[in-house]
């Protein structure tokens, strides 16, 4: 496979095109050629000059370590041009940033995970290339989530930095391949350029999504590794809870806990509330004690989701739902257990954090109501599903 960098660097035509331009180039750790070359480095090499760059969630270099920790812009730095933020005292690109830039190339790893935020950033930087008519080019890359759709539709009202447009919480697509859904979807006037990946096969199984020779280099902090990257789509929505996502732990984002979680009972319940959503993983009863974030020093009982298994399968494994069936095992186990966690999140103060995430009141509604049943569930996320992936149809 060929990732976009690569395609581009390769292709004679494309770099014509962009010759004696003014580049910006959006990226992070992950920007990387598949023999881990930087973007920042590989594409002057090849001839194509970069004048600024631009900096997401976490910093161009991946260092800021919390959620909504801010980077500043950089006008002297180790690189040869000016950075400037993304994820700072603004998320929008600037008219400033943009002025002397002809085109900008978007070259982030993405997740494939609606709250990812660089799903956001994209579209920010959509906006603004058709509002200061700059030309955005998309040098693509794989989904490592796989192209299995799951979660309901983002509502109207609850768009943020964590909610792009009505999209699932795990949509399916490359970052590429959002941007021709969010072009068109949302009307914008904006003159884009997909620099697409090369004999992709997001279906080719024992890969499912991730081709087996690129490496994987974290998009930031808590992201080291495919596991964590697949178990995402459910367990993003623990921050708007007071369990643990392991946060302050060597797996963020692959475990549950919590002080006085009953482990045990817990996994014995989710198996009986809906045994069909606990396929494709293995439940491990652990201990661990987070060194920041929630619950930070205190030894938490809880357990890890393992998908390094040989009967892992995407299109069987559902986090979105395995995560509703450990919230629901929690507030039957635990009626009185504070579950929902009431804070400012991703800027957004007048709704509640899970909300924010799952896009809708409706998971936090099922979890909380105890005559819902798992069918009740599956009904709204089949209909979801269902009708995102008629309309999702820029796969190539």
């Amino acid at each position: 496979m060929k990732l976009g960098i690569e395609n581009l660097i390769d292709n004679s035509e494309l770099r014509k095109r962009l010759k004696n331009k003014r580049l910006g180039l959006v990226a992070h750790p992950a920007s990387v050629t598949s023999s881990l070359i930087h973007s920042a480095i590989a594409l002057p090499a090849a001839g194509i000059p970069i004048a600024a760059a631009f900096g997401p969630q976490h910093g161009i270099r991946g260092e800021k370590q919390y959620n909504m920790e801010e980077n500043q812009d950089e006008m002297k730095s180790e690189f040869s041009f000016p950075v400037w933020s993304l994820y700072g005292k603004t998320r929008r690109p600037s008219e400033e940033s943009l002025r002397d830039l002809d085109i900008v190339l978007f070259d982030l790893q993405d997740v494939g995970t609606r709250v990812y935020t660089f799903l956001t950033t994209m579209k920010y930087m959509m906006e603004a290339c058709a509002k200061f008519k700059k030309e955005l080019w998309i040098l693509d890359r794989p989904n490592p989530a796989g192209r299995t759709v799951e979660g309901t539709i983002l509502e109207k009202d609850f768009e943020s930095f964590v909610g792009a447009g009505p999209l699932p919480m795990r949509h399916g697509l490359t970052l590429g391949e959002a941007a021709l859904w969010m072009r068109d979807h949302f009307k914008l006037d904006v003159q884009l350029e997909v620099v697409k990946n090369l004999d992709y096969s997001p279906n080719k199984k024992g890969e499912w999504g991730w081709p087996s020779e690129m490496p994987w280099v974290n998009p930031s902090p808590s992201v080291p590794n495919l596991s964590m990257v697949r178990a995402y789509p459910g367990t993003v929505m623990l921050e708007g809870t007071w369990l643990s996502e392991g946060r302050g732990t060597t797996h963020p984002l692959e475990l549950v806990g919590h002080p006085e979680f009953k482990t045990k009972d817990v996994i014995k319940k989710m198996h009986q509330i809906a045994p069909e959503w606990m396929k494709s993983c293995i439940l491990r009863e652990c201990y661990f004690e987070p060194t920041f974030d929630k619950h930070a020093k205190k030894l938490c009982a809880g357990f890890q989701i393992h998908l390094d298994i040989p009967r892992f399968n995407p299109e069987e494994f559902k986090p979105y739902r395995l995560m509703a069936a450990c919230f629901k095992a929690v507030k039957q186990l635990q009626p009185d257990f504070e579950l929902w966690r009431d804070f400012h999140y991703e800027y957004e103060k007048d709704r509640l954090a899970i909300d924010l995430i799952t896009g809708s009141e409706i998971l936090r509604k099922w979890v909380d109501d105890p005559s819902a049943t798992p069918s009740d569930l599956e009904k709204l996320l089949n209909q979801d599903e269902s009708a995102w992936a008629k309309q999702s149809k820029w796969i190539y």
